[in-house]
């Protein structure tokens, strides 16, 4: 076991330990106001029209962009680098990836939400099927077999684009990498990417846009296509929950 290091912070009292942490709240409640406004500025901005065909290899065989979406609304494509020539093949993907693959929360909590999260690779399908069974990981994971990674600016470093369709119309409404990509795992980094948001009320985004009630919409991974309504036992605990989350914002 390594030792502490030996400038680490002073050791104090209670106390003083708890206006050390009040004080460091308020920064992270401004912290989280701005990355709300700044989710909310994401929802206002311009759409780019998709205006190529693409086409994947799936488990079942070929697929296009728009197959991609699974008949939801939004969809997230995270281009992970699994292929010949990556450090790691066969065997593994990128060590990044990877470590990004293992942060990905159940998909139930997105897809209600009415949005989709979709890995892409160069990588054939008997190998992706080979990596996730081995990883762990069941995220829908496709074959790039065009120029999609160039055209979306992937074709050299990962990233996340995401789409949002009307009909047979595809429009790329958002993209980052980099570090952008390490915080990427929640439903919420996810959502929060997405053209809706996270859809409920509290959000500010144009008017119209699909907003429910604040925590309503919460459930159990596997309990989503059984349960249609909230169930009111939810309903008294949520609205308990929001009003305590409330006061204790307003307070700060």
């Amino acid at each position: 076991m390594s030792e502490l290091p030996k400038n680490h912070p002073a050791v104090v009292a209670a106390e003083e330990w708890e206006r050390a942490r009040t004080a460091l709240l308020v920064k992270e409640k401004a912290q989280t106001r701005a990355r709300d406004a700044l989710a909310a500025e994401r929802r206002r901005m311009p759409w780019m029209a998709v205006e190529k065909d693409y086409g994947f290899e799936g488990p079942e065989g070929r697929l296009s962009l728009l197959d991609l979406f699974a008949g939801r609304r939004q969809m997230i494509v995270y281009r992970a680098f699994f292929e010949p020539g990556v450090f790691g093949w066969p065997d593994h993907a990128c060590r990044g990836c990877s470590l990004g693959a293992d942060q990905v929360s159940h998909l139930a909590h997105l897809n209600a939400r009415d949005t989709t999260l979709v890995y892409a690779s160069r990588a054939p399908q008997p190998d992706i099927a080979r990596l996730k069974a081995r990883m762990g990981w069941d995220m829908p994971w496709v074959t790039i077999t065009d120029d999609f990674d160039k055209d979306f600016g992937v074709d050299e470093w990962h990233g996340h684009n995401v789409f949002i369709h009307d009909g047979d119309r595809i429009y790329r409404t958002y993209f980052i990498n980099n570090r952008g990509d390490e915080a990427m795992g929640t439903v919420w980094s996810y959502l929060d990417l997405t053209p809706l948001g996270r859809q409920e009320i509290w959000e500010d985004s144009p008017d119209g846009y699909p907003q429910t009630q604040t925590y309503k919409w919460w459930n159990w991974h596997d309990n989503y296509e059984a349960e249609a309504a909230p169930d009111p036992k939810w309903v008294e605990v949520s609205d308990a929950g929001e009003a305590a989350f409330r006061n204790a914002d307003t307070a700060s």
